[in-house]
């Protein structure tokens, strides 16, 4: 027998010893008399992609401004997306002129807030604006915001001119004085969206004995399958298809890993060889995370400011600290530009991964305002203004570069951004307005 319309929840859960999976949005849990559009219209969900140090501004601001046909080189990988995304210049952090360099363009990118000077745990910012979306539309989710990166170091004491790590290592703050951590281990951020019940350690070992946290809910599975229309049925397959190929991926880092002659302490369990295979897994994890509607907020640091990370797969040999410090040299600048290029490149499989995703009457890019960015512009001077800032926003005028006349605070995009998911403030830190024109279409 069918489920009739209104009789599932829409915070339904699959459950079994140990795990609690959620459901996608589905047919069934539509009241009769509504439309998928309108339930699916009340989840927008809210997403933060932060690059560090900067970009080579050449190659990434479009020389038109106005309506645009075709992006600079460096964001080029987002040409199928281009009639949802505007690029915007000459917006600046001006609280992070005061503060330190790498550490405030990291903390004040959400914030737009001036750090304390402290190197040690009296730190003191400002709540960042995902957390101000956190704290309204975060408590209708299991879990308010999710807070993601990929370097798994996370350091103490003085990072950047007598200023304290944790404005270095963490995005989002939930108060003055609460950073949130960012996890980079795609494992424990797969079991805090899944996993229920037992300690971690308990849960690791049942995962390894067991291959698959959805082999604890396949009898819940089952009978709800049992009950489903088609449509739902090949939603809710294809949607745990996706979470056993996270899995999968999961697993096949930790048995390379656990292969691997290196000590833990330099390749650690459960994290991808090959570092893009680990931007790609944590960005998955945010699509499920997103589908299942166990949260709407999402920052994610792709790395942290002063990385020394190096790029000889793109050719690229150099730490991308010392790069950034290019001096006008030729060479540097050409260098920065391709690792500019090459992070907003995976931007672009999130993207991808949003559009091939359904999500009631359209799919989770439709229903998503994305924001990539960061807090510096010019790392060889460690310049706050005329940030690189890319929006992604479903349903909203694209295909544009809007470029301010004069410096104008990043809180202005801000408050705008909080309006799409329905989180009205009338000012932010040092908002002068809104970033109005974004909702304004631009005619060729």
């Amino acid at each position: 027998m069918f489920l009739t319309r209104a009789s599932l929840p829409r915070r339904a859960f699959l459950r079994g010893v140990g795990a609690t999976v959620a459901l996608p949005m589905l047919d069934a849990m539509v009241p009769v008399f509504s439309s998928v559009a309108a339930a699916a219209g009340s989840a927008r969900r809210l997403g933060y992609v932060y690059i560090p140090m900067g970009m080579n501004p050449v190659p990434w601001m479009p020389a038109p401004v106005g309506r645009l046909t075709e992006l600079s080189p460096t964001l080029t990988s987002l040409t199928p997306f281009l009639d949802r995304l505007t690029v915007i210049s000459n917006l600046e952090l001006k609280n992070a002129n005061t503060t330190g360099n790498h550490a405030s363009a990291n903390c004040s990118f959400l914030s737009c807030a001036r750090a304390k000077r402290t190197e040690g745990n009296d730190y003191e910012l400002g709540i960042t604006a995902d957390q101000v979306a956190a704290q309204q539309i975060g408590r209708e989710t299991a879990i308010p915001s999710l807070e993601l990166g990929t370097d798994l170091i996370a350091q103490v004491g003085s990072c950047d001119n007598g200023y304290a790590c944790a404005y270095q290592n963490n995005l989002s703050w939930s108060s003055t004085t609460t950073p949130l951590p960012t996890e980079a281990d795609p494992r424990v951020v797969f079991e805090r969206l899944f996993g229920d019940g037992g300690s971690s350690a308990e849960r690791r070992a049942e995962l390894r004995r067991n291959a698959s946290i959805l082999d604890w809910v396949m009898a819940d599975v089952s009978r709800l399958q049992r009950r489903l229309g088609a449509a739902d049925r090949t939603r809710v397959s294809e949607y745990l298809d996706a979470i056993r190929e996270v899995e999968r991926r999961m697993q096949r880092a930790e048995q390379q890993s656990a292969e691997s002659p290196l000590p833990d302490l330099e390749r650690p369990a459960n994290v991808p060889s090959v570092w893009e295979d680990h931007v790609k897994l944590m960005f998955d994890l945010q699509v499920l995370a997103w589908r299942a509607n166990v949260t709407r907020i999402t920052t994610f640091q792709i790395a942290r400011e002063a990385s020394t990370r190096t790029y000889p797969q793109i050719g690229v040999p150099e730490p991308h600290h010392p790069v950034s410090h290019h001096g006008n040299d030729a060479d540097l600048l050409a260098k920065l530009a391709k690792i500019n290029a090459h992070h907003v490149s995976l931007f672009a499989y999130l993207l991808e991964q949003l559009k091939a995703t359904p999500d009631g009457d359209g799919t989770l890019l439709d229903h998503a305002t994305l924001l990539l960015g960061s807090g510096m512009s010019n790392p060889d001077i460690h310049d706050h203004t005329n940030l690189p800032i890319v929006v992604v926003r479903g349903g909203k005028p694209g295909a544009r570069h809007i470029k301010y006349s004069e410096p104008t605070p990043l809180a202005n995009l801000h408050l705008t951004l909080l309006d799409d998911v329905g989180v009205r403030l009338d000012r932010f830190v040092d908002s002068t307005g809104r970033a109005d024109v974004l909702n304004e279409p631009v005619t060729l």
